[in-house]
């Protein structure tokens, strides 16, 4: 059972103890098409839930990025700045974009799991 959780705005998360890597979901992926940037919020960096954090660029649209929980960034995926395309080849996997250290469980009691996110899409689809 995957303890992964998604957003009403596509992004996921999946909780270690404290920690959660962030990305955005492979519905996302696939309605923005081929990815070619990546802009990620700075490590170190303070952010409330549902904050906007950066940007996803595709050839067809940019999207914005939010973190689907508050905390402090504690690392991002470098290699996407030279690979974006990873998104779209394991946005849930290695396109992962950066992990963050929980200021508040709670904020993940908002969120979906696999089976609301995916009537989510099939209703927004």
């Amino acid at each position: 059972m995957s303890n992964t959780k998604y957003s009403k705005e596509h992004e996921w998360i999946t909780v270690d103890g404290d920690i959660g890597t962030c990305g955005i979901s492979n519905f996302a992926q696939e309605q923005l098409g081929d990815v070619v940037y990546v802009e990620m919020p700075e490590v170190g960096r303070n952010l409330d839930k549902d904050a906007e954090i950066g940007v996803v660029e595709s050839v067809k649209a940019a999207s914005e990025l939010f973190t689907p929980v508050g905390g402090e960034v504690v690392e991002i995926n470098d290699a996407l700045t030279d690979a974006p395309e990873t998104v779209n080849a394991d946005a849930e996997g290695a396109g992962w974009m950066f992990k963050i250290r929980l200021s508040n469980a709670s904020d993940l009691d908002g969120l979906m799991d696999q089976a609301a996110y995916t009537a989510f899409t099939e209703e927004a689809g």
